[in-house]
């Protein structure tokens, strides 16, 4: 770990805990700040533990007149809004607000490979982690995919590398960071209730960026009119993906092959994981990769093998003759269209949840490939009228999951794809995608 004085007696405000939270706490304190973490919950498991380590943890609220206790820093949840009363008094008074992606960075003797996107994020990372270790480098995966940033920044020593997710929420907490290989995977809305527009959205996603150099790589979706902007104001090495067709500058794919600098590199035929947007994702990690140094080789016998990760287009089971895919991370419309795209059919499709009134039309270009139709949860009812609408033939209703698994098996024929692709939160009946992924998947088992 690197050593630094930056927060050596310094006070220290963690404004929220979870799992980062504690981490970064646990790690400022090791670095000589004298710290304090808040957080608005009654109860936390972490608070004794990090009490007997000397840090002071309030909870159950913000106490008025917190930041009079003179604090140099304020490191806060990426959940956590910038309109908080906390942060917004403390950005006014002048104090760092990061996250603990900035602290990661400070401490980390590894360099980083940093990876941002609307979508694809989980599965380009995952690639480029088992990439990296197949090839023999001794990788280490951080960020939403797992352990906190910083504790693992702080174990890394310099002949590994930190293959890190990063969402825009994370990376609006920056100010230094800089990851020696940076993979923009696309842009789309989202978040907009946090960011308040796309162009503050987009803003965020390009702090992934911000900091490089001509001796950092910048790896991006060219196929993208708005990710090639941003790529434009980079001062990387600039690395692009296209599906258009083979290209003599960065990682490209036509119908057949995928191509490195305009040679080919390996057969399309080699990648196990459907659809568009993974050979987007599959195209991003293999650049990344061979900028690390990976034998083609390796990266083959990854993809060669690599059925997707876990609630994203994750192959769970083939049961006569009906194959099993578990979508439960489709939480929108448009990553249930990637979905459907990725399979010919016919499919049976699982959809529902949490009613936030968005419009299905997305969907509407791919539901010929829907031959039968399951939906559950708070917008059932206008799933089943939207699928009616496309001429679904089969259709109906389940109260949850287990249900609308039974019913899938009952109403699907041999050779379809049952697909669990929700296109809503699951919040409306379960408390996580990965809740409701799970519930799926064990009652496919148990067919």
């Amino acid at each position: 770990m690197k050593q630094t004085d930056l927060f050596t007696n310094k006070r220290v405000l963690v404004l929220g805990l979870a799992k980062s939270g504690s981490a970064a706490a646990r790690l400022l304190g090791s670095l000589g700040a004298e710290v304090t973490v808040n957080d608005a919950r009654e109860e936390d498991p972490e608070a004794a533990p990090l009490s007997a380590l000397g840090i002071e943890v309030i909870l159950g609220g913000h106490p008025d007149g917190l930041l009079e206790r003179g604090f140099d820093f304020v490191f806060k949840n990426p959940g956590i809004r910038y309109d908080h009363p906390v942060v917004s008094e403390a950005l006014e008074a002048g104090i760092p607000v990061w996250t603990e992606v900035e602290l990661a960075w400070l401490v980390s003797e590894a360099p980083f490979i940093g990876v941002t996107g609307s979508n694809g994020k989980t599965t380009t990372t995952t690639l480029i982690h088992h990439m990296l270790h197949m090839g023999g480098k001794n990788p280490l995966i951080a960020g939403n995919i797992g352990t906190p940033a910083c504790t693992v920044a702080a174990a890394a020593e310099p002949d590994q590398i930190v293959v890190i997710e990063l969402s825009s929420f994370q990376l609006l907490g920056t100010e230094k960071f800089r990851p020696k290989i940076a993979i923009w995977t696309n842009l789309y809305e989202a978040h907009i209730d946090y960011h308040g527009t796309m162009e503050e959205y987009g803003g965020a996603k390009f702090a992934i960026t911000r900091n490089q150099g001509p001796e950092d790589f910048l790896i991006y979706n060219a196929d993208q009119e708005s990710v090639a902007r941003y790529a434009s104001l980079s001062e990387a090495k600039k690395i692009p993906f296209t599906l258009a067709g083979r290209s003599e500058a960065g990682i490209s794919a036509d119908g057949d092959s995928v191509y490195w600098l305009g040679e080919k590199l390996f057969d399309r035929s080699d990648i196990v994981l459907p659809g568009r947007h993974n050979l987007e994702n599959v195209l991003s990690a293999t650049a990344a990769a061979i900028l690390s140094g990976c034998p083609a080789e390796a990266i083959v016998d990854v993809l060669s093998s690599f059925a997707g990760v876990r609630h994203r287009t994750q192959f769970v089971r083939e049961w006569k003759r009906r194959k099993f895919y578990n979508d439960s991370k489709a939480t929108n419309t448009l990553a249930t269209k990637s979905a459907l795209e990725a399979f010919r059919g016919p499919i049976c499709l699982l959809a529902g949840g949490l009613d936030r009134g968005h419009s299905f039309e997305e969907l509407r270009p791919f539901m010929d490939r829907v031959s039968s139709a399951v939906v559950f949860g708070e917008t059932a009812s206008r799933f089943r009228e939207f699928a009616a609408s496309c001429g679904v033939p089969i259709i109906r209703e389940a109260n949850e999951i287990e249900d609308a698994v039974r019913t899938a098996a009952e109403i699907s024929s041999e050779g379809d794809t049952i697909l669990l692709s929700p296109a809503c939160a699951s919040w409306d009946q379960y408390p996580s995608f990965e809740v409701r992924g799970d519930r799926f998947i064990e009652s496919v088992q148990k067919l």
